[in-house]
């Protein structure tokens, strides 16, 4: 019976102790096509003792699997492999299998992405507010590399939280796109750095960074519902929280039935 994993781990590329970027390429040839934000669930077996699967060693028969579901990163016109931001969660079933792969090692992918956490209901002419926790970065990766001219919004501004500086992920790329295209900004904000870390940035949460005083003088401009389109990803207490405090200023959640300018996607 044919391999019931359809795609390799190619690349496992550690950041700290937790986070890591990996590459998945499908077995078909290249990822169904996908719009920057959507997501695919990868898959890994979950037979009792089993070990994660490796290149020669595939079972016959039908295999149950573990899956979570990963915001894409790399760009809609990379589709021979998928780049994904992920987070090992100590307690969790899926990661530390995940942690134990090495380029390779066999995977299950979806073939097909999913998710409408998307720019098609953004207008073109909109300014965008990408605010992030964590991994939640990764949909934001996507839509800045698919648009390496900046030709789909006015400006864009992102806003990346994380605990200590060592979790900003893709902080030398956003820097270095930030540094040579004046219509994109990145603003990082750690919230408990330590003496050891020298951080030298913003510290707090990100929603200090969405006080109009303070927005502005991060990003150069207004947060003004008329015009800007606020997208939220990452820990739920963090959605909860932009979401207070933007909804009285005007901004609305963006639903099928009743167009908004805030856009919502959690991640756990």
């Amino acid at each position: 019976m044919s391999d019931p994993l359809n795609a390799t781990l190619t690349a496992f590329e550690r950041l700290d102790d937790r986070l890591a970027v990996l590459r998945v390429r499908p077995d078909r040839g290249e990822l169904g096509a996908f719009e920057p934000g959507q997501f695919v669930q990868l898959g890994l077996p979950m037979e009792p003792g089993s070990e994660p699967v490796g290149p020669a060693s595939a079972r016959p028969g039908r295999v149950r699997l573990h899956r979570r579901s990963y915001s894409i990163a790399s760009a809609p016109t990379d589709r021979r492999e998928a780049e994904f931001y992920v987070a090992r969660v100590p307690e969790g079933r899926f990661t530390p299998l995940l942690w134990q792969l090495r380029p390779g090692d066999r995977v299950w992918m979806d073939p097909e992405p999913k998710g409408f956490f998307t720019l098609a209901r953004v207008p073109a002419v909109a300014e965008l507010v990408l605010v992030a926790t964590g991994t939640g970065l990764a949909p934001y990766v996507s839509m800045l590399r698919a648009s390496p001219a900046s030709d789909r919004w006015a400006r864009a501004t992102v806003v990346h939280g994380v605990r200590r500086p060592t979790e900003l992920g893709y902080r030398a790329e956003l820097t270095d796109r930030a540094a040579r295209d004046p219509k994109v900004r990145y603003v990082p904000v750690v919230s408990r750095p330590e003496p050891a870390d020298r951080w030298t940035g913003l510290t707090g949460r990100v929603q200090t960074t969405l006080v109009p005083e303070r927005f502005r003088e991060l990003a150069g401009s207004e947060l003004d519902p008329r015009r800007v389109h606020v997208l939220l990803c990452g820990n739920p207490e963090m959605v909860r929280d932009v979401r207070a405090l933007l909804e009285p200023r005007g901004f609305r959640l963006d639903r099928i039935e009743e167009p908004g300018s805030l856009h919502v996607e959690t991640y756990w």
